[in-house]
């Protein structure tokens, strides 16, 4: 045998070998959440109550993306019942090309590919699979077989070792390889100076401060994972959706900077000044329209130091004797580093903060307005409309502390601008609910509620409200003529935030124009604020208990 020869079936060999599938130590992999081509939200650690996720990076001008899909829609029959299957868009595409594909299985929008490059995704057509209950990668590589074999392993017993298999597909080209490493000074901290200090700060509502480039370093793997999972910044929409001054995001570009600088070693740079240390150490609070004409002090409320908090509920006795027009208010908190929510309804003297809504699943009600921390801006309202109070009601507040790791007091101050003379309309608002039955372990258990017009009125403003178990919630408009339009979509609820969202376009409603509220619960494991998924839960006002409720607030014609 020559040596000739012998060199050629080696090369043979080892060419084969390396196109075999092998087994790596595991990789371990950080949680994100994205929204997909219908704005459902998807997060990896929420599916708990799958065995797996697939996950297929997927360009649709590649032919081993679409080839990859179509294996994976097959599996999807197979295994649907235990795996999730998902597809990752690497090509920017809008919702409407995203509709078009039609592939079998949820497309998330993976905006300058910041997941596909956090995750290591190197070409189109590669899938990955997860073990959801902890960060690891199962598998890494092509859908052909091996993939087909790990996912019949996972059924039986999640495997120890991540296996990975060679892909012939397109290569993934990122940003990050091409372009500078964004300053720290100029480009970074001015970020979070203006999107995340106001609550992150010294007694701020944030649960630690951004002082300094150290402090900003020392939190970058929780600022890394709360931008990636969506958690921050809160009362995010769905931006296709979004048409509310009241929501709040990171811009893609600006998620990049901030990650991308983490990516690199997050380098302090050349910048001299450094802008969160330019942060005021206090925040101050100043009546943005001027001194109030009335203000009221709330009864203390003390907060404990440890524990999940019930609410709390008080009352503020108006002293009116006769009818007051809201026409603006301001909230000032007196413990800023505890209270996450505060709710204020007009309501007779006798009743209580939830008055007519005990029994009635819609009702006209006075809502004030609530505070959620933050700027704190005071609220304004239209012209020529306010909110009323009539001769000898009072205000019924409900307060949503978080603890904080020592016995703390709040007393809150509330200002009230009043109208000189009755407006031409009045501000109400309107719930409209459901009645809620959960059953234990359901992942996703729909209601909807709806409301019918019977007058002219203008929306100005949408609230969602459910409790630890509320997953998402959207607002529809729908006129006689057949004209449909989301308002607004909460795709992630989050129980510890409920501001009210105010329309940046409000919508004039004619009678007859019909308001849908949906929405769903997760009474499973994969929900992380679910107190005991073991139980069946029942409507109430309390907060262990749900209730599944679409605030809807206007202005009519007095």
């Amino acid at each position: 045998m020559t040596r000739r020869f012998l060199s050629t079936l080696c090369v043979a060999v080892c060419a084969g070998l390396s196109s075999l599938p092998s087994l790596a130590a595991p990789e371990r992999v950080g949680d994100f959440a994205l929204l997909d081509e219908e704005g459902v939200f998807h997060q990896l650690s929420r599916y708990q109550h799958r065995e797996a996720v697939v996950l297929l990076a997927y360009d649709s001008q590649c032919a081993a993306a679409r080839e990859a899909a179509a294996s994976l829609a097959s599996l999807k029959a197979e295994h649907g019942d235990d795996v999730e299957f998902l597809a990752l868009d690497v090509n920017a595409m809008d919702r409407a090309s995203a509709h078009g594909l039609k592939l079998g299985f949820p497309v998330l929008a993976d905006e300058l590919k910041l997941v596909a490059e956090n995750l290591n995704v190197r070409q189109a057509g590669e899938v990955l699979v997860f073990n959801p209950q902890r960060p690891q990668l199962h598998y890494r590589g092509a859908a052909g077989a091996a993939l087909a074999q790990t996912l019949g392993t996972i059924l039986d017993a999640h495997p120890a070792d991540t296996l990975q298999s060679e892909v012939q597909g397109c290569a993934i080209a990122y940003a990050s390889s091409s372009t500078p490493v964004p300053d720290y000074s100029s480009e970074v901290a001015p970020i979070i100076v203006e999107h995340c200090a106001i609550c992150h700060r010294e007694d701020g509502a944030g649960p630690f401060p951004f002082t300094g480039y150290y402090s900003l370093v020392g939190w970058s793997a929780m600022v890394k994972e709360v931008i990636m999972n969506k958690r921050m910044p809160p009362m995010q929409v769905d931006p296709v959706h979004g048409d509310t001054p009241s929501a709040l995001a990171l811009s893609p570009e600006k998620r990049a900077k901030i990650l991308h600088w983490m990516q690199a070693g997050a380098p302090r740079g050349e910048g001299a000044e450094d802008p969160l240390e330019q942060i005021p150490t206090q925040k101050t609070f100043a009546w943005q329209l001027g001194e109030p004409d009335f203000v009221l002090t709330t009864p203390t409320n003390v907060i404990p130091a440890v524990g999940i908090l019930d609410y709390m509920y008080t009352e503020a006795t108006l002293p009116f004797s006769e009818d007051r027009w809201v026409r603006a208010f301001q909230v000032d908190p007196g413990e800023e580093r505890v209270i996450h929510n505060l709710s204020a309804f007009i309501v007779p003297a006798d009743s209580d903060f939830w008055d007519v809504e005990r029994e009635a699943l819609t009702s006209e009600r006075r809502f004030l307005g609530s505070f959620v921390p933050g700027e704190n801006p005071a609220t304004v309202f239209p012209d020529d409309a306010g909110v009323l109070i009539p001769a000898g009601h009072k205000l019924a507040l409900m307060f949503h502390y978080y603890s904080h790791g020592r016995v703390l007091e709040d007393t809150t101050t509330i200002g009230l601008y009043f109208h000189d003379e009755a407006p031409a309309r009045e501000i109400v608002t309107r719930p409209v609910s459901a009645r809620v039955a959960l059953a234990p372990n359901e992942h996703e258990q729909p209601l909807q509620a709806s409301y019918t017009f019977e007058e002219n009125a203008t929306l100005l403003a949408v609230r969602p409200r459910m409790n630890q178990r509320g997953k998402h919630m959207k607002f529809e408009l729908a006129t006689q003529a057949g004209r449909g339009e989301t308002l607004l979509s909460v795709p992630a609820y989050n129980y510890g935030w409920q501001p009210q969202y105010w329309l940046g376009t409000p919508r004039e409603v004619t009678p007859g124009t019909v308001v849908n509220v949906s929405g769903a619960f997760d009474n499973s494991l994969s929900n992380p604020f679910n107190p005991n998924p073991r139980e069946a839960v029942e409507g109430g006002f309390g907060s262990a208990e749900e209730m599944f409720t679409g605030y809807l607030t206007y202005a009519v014609e007095r």
